[in-house]
């Protein structure tokens, strides 16, 4: 798989996309994350924070100094804690990038009241270490934009410098120094953030592309299973009746005759022949002969039970597998299906002309009977109707020695 860079182009500053739409649709794909990652680095920065009150004992001696300073840290943890609950809420980059952002200003500004509240060379040490941890907590631990860490850390460095410069009665090095120090800790977090928002968002881009491919494959999958099952469908049913295709017709019906010879079942099968279909075509026209061919699968189809297999055998033929049906039922059958064709109203052209069958039936005699060997007892006694003079059901000519 190719990089999204080209495809989604980052910026170089700030490591996001270039497209406001994906991008806006990344910052809703990792807002969950966010909210709760924010909602524990806050909780964790805010305790710290009001922890190192200990400390304030140690270079503060009782009184307004070190109240003062007391109570910025309670305002500060209990500000970062209930900013936490509200962003494990309500926090989304999209809509409500202050409410992020809110934070990492009350910290610095917490932090840059420490130098100002409990000034001296003596604590400055301590001081530096303090604010190079949070500098680097900015950037790295508490999940935010870069251009807003960015800007809250250059705000909280410049402001801990200057308060150190005015207060804390340092020297030119010293304050070089710290410069220094300051300087590389916001060059560090800064690049470290940029690496990992530009790895993010390649990591998104990549899901992406994998999500729309695999839509793609589904699609594909449900495309060519339709296509298969309308392939299926061509192969065994007859377009124009929408009956079983004589192959199909002929795979159900041996596995129909399989389990009567296996539980020694009745089985009877019988053709349909449409009489003088040939002259329906020749007078009325094909299209005719064709409503005519409709119109008699559908009354086979609402006169024959569930089980029984219907197929178009060929032309105007039909042929019909009756499991667990004896001859003389299936004989039963043919003439009532025989009757309602013939109720049928299907020559437009000729209200008065009725359609006429003529049916063929054979039936499961020994276990050595095979589909063919039926089939063809059912065409002899089809044939025979039809010399007889056509419009009738005739038994195969071994049933009836068999009787």
């Amino acid at each position: 798989m190719s990089s999204p860079t080209p495809r989604y182009p980052l910026h170089r500053l700030t490591g996001q996309f270039r497209e406001p739409t994906r991008e806006a649709s990344y910052r809703q794909e990792i807002a969950p994350r966010v909210r709760l990652e924010s909602s524990l680095a806050l909780c964790v920065a805010a305790l710290v924070f009001g922890m190192f009150s200990i400390s304030d004992y140690h270079y503060l001696e009782p009184g307004l100094a070190l109240t003062l300073l007391l109570a910025m840290r309670l305002v500060v943890t209990l500000s970062c804690l209930v900013l936490a609950l509200v962003i494990g809420r309500l926090g989304d980059y999209n809509h409500r990038l202050w409410l992020h952002a809110l934070p990492l200003w009350i910290l610095a500004t917490g932090i840059i009241l420490i130098v100002l509240l409990r000034p001296g060379p003596e604590s400055l040490s301590t001081q530096v270490t303090s604010l190079l941890v949070a500098i680097t907590a900015f950037y790295l631990l508490i999940p935010n934009l870069l251009p807003v860490v960015t800007i809250a850390s250059l705000y909280l460095s410049v402001g801990f410098l200057t308060a150190a410069v005015l207060v804390a009665d340092i020297s030119v090095v010293v304050t070089l120094r710290i410069t220094l120090l300051i300087v590389m800790a916001n060059v560090v977090g800064f690049f470290a953030l940029l690496r990992l928002e530009r790895l993010q968002r390649t990591q998104f881009a990549l899901l992406e592309e994998e999500r729309v491919q695999n839509r793609q494959l589904v699609e594909e999958i449900a495309r060519r299973k339709s296509l298969e099952a309308q392939l299926r469908m061509v192969a065994e049913r007859d377009e124009l009746t929408g009956l079983d295709s004589r192959r199909h017709f002929m795979a159900r019906a041996e596995a129909l005759l399989k389990r009567a010879r296996h539980e020694k079942a009745p089985f009877s099968l019988f053709m349909i022949d449409v009489d003088h279909f040939k002259a329906i075509n020749d007078t009325w026209g094909h299209g005719q002969g064709d409503r005519v061919l409709a119109a008699l699968a559908e009354i086979c189809r609402r006169s024959l039970r569930p089980q029984d297999v219907i197929g178009r055998f060929g032309g105007e033929e039909f042929i019909v597998a009756l499991p667990d049906t004896h001859p003389r039922d299936a004989l039963m059958v043919a003439e009532r299906l025989q009757q309602r064709i013939s109720d049928l109203e299907v020559m437009e052209a000729l209200p008065e002309h009725r359609l006429t069958v003529t049916i063929g039936i054979a039936g499961f005699r020994d276990e050595n009977a095979d589909l063919d060997a039926l089939i063809q007892q059912a065409d002899r006694a089809l044939y025979a109707g039809k010399h007889a003079g056509r419009n009738r059901v005739v038994v195969s000519q071994e049933m009836r020695d068999e009787a």
